[in-house]
């Protein structure tokens, strides 16, 4: 599988400080040359939406690495082999933790969004990007 480099993150958040202080914060950030690797391209996404809520304030860099410390350390518990390949997916887990915890979004936005994406996915051409509309998700939110 190829690697997604830092510049699919979309402007500005894709800014040298912020990706510099999210992986001198966060070491474990899987890195090369101070710009962070990805295996995917929803990795990056992921990687993009927490950048642009500590850039919001939403949380400091000490919290996140809490809850994603925690994120970690329940996927072991729960047999995660730790090998590597599953770090965006703690990533998100983590993500999905303190948006809850800090009232960001709702626990039923959460799971309508992962059953849209989940429809777009099955709906979606083999070799194809999906994408979910603000069409296709809109109706979470009224």
């Amino acid at each position: 599988m190829s690697e997604v480099g830092v510049g699919s993150l979309p402007e500005p958040i894709a800014t040298a400080t912020a990706t510099s202080a999210a992986i001198a914060a966060v070491p474990s950030i899987p890195h090369r040359d101070d710009a962070p690797v990805f295996q995917a391209p929803w990795e990056a996404e992921a990687f993009a939406m927490v950048l642009a809520l500590h850039e919001r304030q939403v949380f400091s860099w000490t919290e996140w690495a809490s809850v994603l410390a925690d994120a970690i350390f329940q996927a072991q518990q729960e047999g995660d082999p730790d090998i590597g390949d599953t770090y965006y997916l703690h990533w998100l887990s983590a993500l999905e933790n303190i948006v809850l915890a800090k009232g960001v979004g709702a626990p039923d936005q959460l799971q309508g969004l992962a059953e849209a994406w989940r429809q777009a996915a099955l709906t979606t051409p083999h070799g194809m990007p999906i994408e979910l509309t603000l069409e296709k998700s809109s109706k979470l939110f009224k």
